[in-house]
């Protein structure tokens, strides 16, 4: 971009009309382009790059996108006021320029067959695999973000795979392909209608077990982001929000780069999730931020986001220690008792002190615990009562401290009050709530998450992954507090598929991106599983008993297709055989010389196999990695009938 950039500055400076104290003047280069001024037009058509990017043939006549170069000279890059100078002063910065305004996008792709490190066997988990990425600056693009077609269709239901007949918004989706393009061809039907979005994003840390590209380079992991953020956030409700799994070596760029694209004012939270105890080895060099992860929590809008309070389970709390003999009489005649001493006497010891002793204290507070849960409505604590309380509250307050002993009752709309010398009896049953299934003491739910174990789930959900899951739990707890049954839930790093089949379990709408051809060992094959009725992780908690269905499609490749070949080859040879396929193709970027290369094959030989792989990745054009939607029915693409017709009902245009 920024090539293209001083071209036009110095190809517009020739022009005397555009010279204003010296200065070019931005407003007079959009007005007359605007007029389709006829000398304005020579002189972008005498710069081939200029040309190259504004203008499209169409039938052999060039067509002037008036609107892309108003929108081009109109970026603050172009010409930036003093004001803007200063503004941009503050935000992040790749290679010199601030990362807001960059429209460079970053793509990956995997390399070899990219399964998982430490994934399905011992073999297996000495591989190394790789993620090549590229950085395309703005003049690189063209196609590049259209919507793609779609192809392979496949739904699948408790009965197995079937033909896909029709699409709609009510179904699940998975989908396989470039995760940046998905989402750009998701936006026609999909902007503005998820309520939920939940990634687990590389860590750029250089351990990520699903081999994403541990090369990147600090901005070039941002722009990375950066492209799929904002894409992102076009398709969340206005009600909707996002949740981003990150650890510390990132976290605190993404929270600039996500209060840049989301706006700083609906920033909601950072929430710390404890991921491991430090034992055994961990212990040596103990670091405060290895058995830590955090989520950053954003809202489409804040002004329409709604957060209803969540409970967590929690101890038993000792404060409650009294307990009322004879409930069910009038509360004149209730007879209170020392909780601890009671349960001491019930059970054959003394009192509290010889319980202990005899059984030990852990062993009798459990059974103080289980008790307190079964008669949570005769066990209370006294609780002092706020002098700002309502004035028949204070009143009654008052006059009970003069009657020791003598209970009092506030009648109220929801739930009397009963205040005994001077304080409130607040029964046990205000803390006990069934959560998973069971009735718990709790507290509210805040920003330090400590409950979820990370540990022994592996195998959760019937696919195994070593590193890099996360609990089934921990998405159970996302979804509660910002999901209602039917409203959709995206992942575009859908990883193990644990997105997945959690909103599966619990009704949710769901699509799920993933490039790498794990897709079908992992998301896809544990969604199979959960429909069948699988038990693992939440199924129980939520009684899942299996069912409901989902759709399975592709991105379908263009020179894609390309990759795939390299990615296969083993020698030389092979490699060199590919260049020669495709040198004579439109699969080569416009920039490279075919010549040139084959001039210098000596140079390509002389590189390591992954070397050549990589820089045959590099001249492909990436504007046609995918046959793009406008070009369906191209003969030369030989999109079938019934994907034609599906794409058309995907893309709501029947």
């Amino acid at each position: 971009m920024q090539n293209l950039l001083e071209q036009l500055k110095t190809t517009l400076q020739t022009d005397e009309r555009f010279i204003i104290d010296g200065k070019l003047a931005k407003n007079k280069i959009i007005e007359l382009s605007l007029a389709i001024d006829e000398s304005l037009m020579g002189l972008l058509l005498e710069n081939e790059a200029i040309k190259r990017h504004f203008f499209k043939e169409v039938k052999g006549i060039l067509i002037f996108d008036k609107i892309e170069f108003q929108r081009f000279v109109s970026n603050k890059q172009f010409l930036p006021d003093s004001y803007t100078a200063f503004k941009n002063k503050i935000g992040l910065t790749a290679n010199g320029d601030y990362l807001t305004e960059s429209k460079e996008v970053v793509l990956v792709w995997p390399y070899k067959d990219c399964v998982l490190e430490g994934g399905q066997t011992k073999e297996e988990q000495k591989r190394k695999e790789i993620f090549w990425n590229q950085t395309l600056a703005s003049d690189e693009i063209d196609r590049l973000l259209a919507p793609k077609v779609l192809t392979n269709f496949k739904k699948y239901d408790r009965n197995g795979e079937h033909s896909v007949d029709n699409i709609s918004l009510n179904d699940n989706l998975i989908i396989k392909g470039n995760n940046l393009l998905a989402l750009h061809s998701l936006k026609k039907q999909y902007a503005g209608k998820v309520k939920l979005i939940y990634i687990d994003p590389p860590y750029n840390t250089g351990s990520d077990s699903f081999g994403y590209n541990d090369s990147f380079n600090h901005s070039t992991w941002l722009t990375f982001m950066k492209n799929r953020l904002e894409i992102a956030r076009q398709l969340l409700r206005d009600d909707g929000v996002i949740f981003i799994n990150i650890d510390d070596k990132e976290y605190s760029y993404l929270k600039i780069l996500c209060d840049e694209i989301f706006c700083r004012e609906n920033f909601l939270n950072i929430i710390s999730v404890k991921t491991s105890d430090p034992s055994g080895h961990k212990t040596v060099n103990p670091s405060p931020y290895s058995q830590t992860e955090y989520i950053l929590l954003y809202a489409k809008n804040k002004l329409f986001y709604k957060y209803d309070i969540h409970y967590v389970q929690s101890e038993y709390d000792s404060g409650y220690n009294q307990i009322i003999l004879n409930y069910d009489e009038d509360f004149t005649k209730w007879e209170i008792t020392g909780l601890f001493d009671f349960l001491a006497k019930e059970n054959g010891y003394k009192d509290t002190r010889d319980a202990n002793k005899q059984l030990g204290k852990q062993v009798f507070q459990s059974i103080v615990a289980e008790y307190a849960i079964k008669n949570k409505n005769k066990i209370f604590q006294p609780t002092a009562i706020a002098d700002d309380a309502a004035k028949e509250i204070v009143l009654i307050r008052e006059e009970s401290k003069s009657f020791s002993g003598k209970v009092f009752r506030v009648f109220r709309n929801k739930e009397d009050i009963f205040i005994r010398d001077g304080r409130q009896i607040y029964f046990y049953s205000n803390k006990i709530r069934e959560i998973n299934g069971s009735l718990v003491p709790s507290k509210p739910l805040t920003n330090l998450w400590t409950d979820i174990p990370y540990n022994g789930i592996s195998n959760e959900g019937g696919v195994k992954l070593k590193n890099g899951k996360k609990p089934e739990k921990l998405l159970r707890r996302i979804l509660e507090i910002s999901t209602q049954e039917n409203d959709i839930v995206l992942d575009f790093f859908a990883g193990s598929g644990t997105s997945g089949a959690v909103a599966h379990k619990m009704k949710r709408r769901y699509i799920l991106i993933e490039q790498m051809d794990y897709i079908h060992n992992l998301p896809e094959a544990r969604v199979k599983k959960v429909i069948q009725g699988e038990q693992g992780g939440i199924s129980k908690s939520v009684n899942w008993q299996g069912g409901g269905s989902f759709i399975y499609c592709e991105l379908t490749q263009h020179n894609a297709k390309v990759i795939d070949k390299i990615e296969l080859a083993n020698t030389t040879e092979q490699l060199i055989a590919i260049w020669h396929e495709i040198e004579n193709t439109d699969f080569i970027s416009y920039q490279i010389k075919p010549e040139l290369i084959n001039a210098n094959i000596h140079e390509f030989e002389s590189l390591s196999i992954e070397e050549q792989k990589q820089f045959l990745c590099a001249v492909l054009d990436k504007n046609q990695l995918y046959v793009n939607y406008s070009e369906i029915d191209d003969a030369d693409y030989q999109i079938s009938a019934e994907d034609k017709k599906l794409n058309k009902k995907f893309y709501g245009e029947v």
